[in-house]
């Protein structure tokens, strides 16, 4: 999935995100809340996790203005505030769940894969298709009964190929699903990622290339 995190605390801000990444998602950085506006504005999220206390633009507003747009993505706000009047303040504003520091990072990890469930059409906790089985929550993968070892960036191709469920996904898709912000659309690391992920799933083949198009499993 597609995360972006807003923290104006550097170290914890990268903490998250190491730990986001590791779960397989894309994850970008914002520091403060114009910059969050400014990803929010050209990046489609799945999860925005959220600091309340932000400099520039107050997360409070962040969260407003993104349930305004109508957008698909969906809030983690964080805050050290954890009263129960700042917690219905928070999910007053748009938000869809709410964390008070200091927190577990396992804990976060699950809360932002149960919303990006919910951030798209519902798919199953579990994924499977021509006889593959992929698990999100405990990050493994069978074809045929037979345990595939992926990396991360593999995991994340082969979840949005599934999670389409036999239609065909844009190499842009997947560039914006399984990389963050700094991917160079121009590397070719889509069509290295699906040329590995064919070879470790292995025959028959199961990852088709519709041309000009982009790729499914049928």
């Amino acid at each position: 999935m597609r995360v972006l995190v807003v923290e104006d605390e550097r170290l914890l801000a990268d903490a998250i995100a190491e730990w986001l990444r590791d779960e397989t998602h894309a994850v970008d950085l914002a520091h403060d809340g114009e910059a969050a506006l400014e990803r929010i504005a050209v990046n489609d999220y799945d999860v925005v996790v959220l600091d309340r206390d932000l400099p520039r633009v107050h997360g409070d507003e962040v969260c407003r203005e993104l349930v305004e747009s109508e957008r698909d993505a969906r809030v983690l706000m964080l805050t050290a505030a954890a009263q129960l009047d700042d917690r219905v303040t928070g999910l007053s504003l748009g938000a869809d769940d709410y964390l008070a520091k200091p927190f577990a990072f396992p804990e976060l990890a699950a809360r932002v894969l149960a919303l990006g469930r919910r951030s798209r059409p519902a798919a199953p906790p579990v994924l499977r298709r021509a006889g593959i089985t992929l698990d999100p929550a405990r990050r493994e993968v069978f074809r045929n009964g037979r345990f595939v070892p992926l990396s991360k960036k593999e995991f994340a191709v082969l979840a949005e190929l599934l999670r389409a469920n036999g239609s065909v996904v844009s190499a842009e898709q997947l560039l914006e699903k399984a990389w963050d912000e700094n991917a160079d659309p121009f590397t070719g690391a889509v069509r290295l990622t699906i040329l590995k992920l064919r070879r470790k799933l292995a025959d028959p083949p199961v990852v088709e290339t519709v041309p000009g198009v982009g790729y499914r499993i049928a």
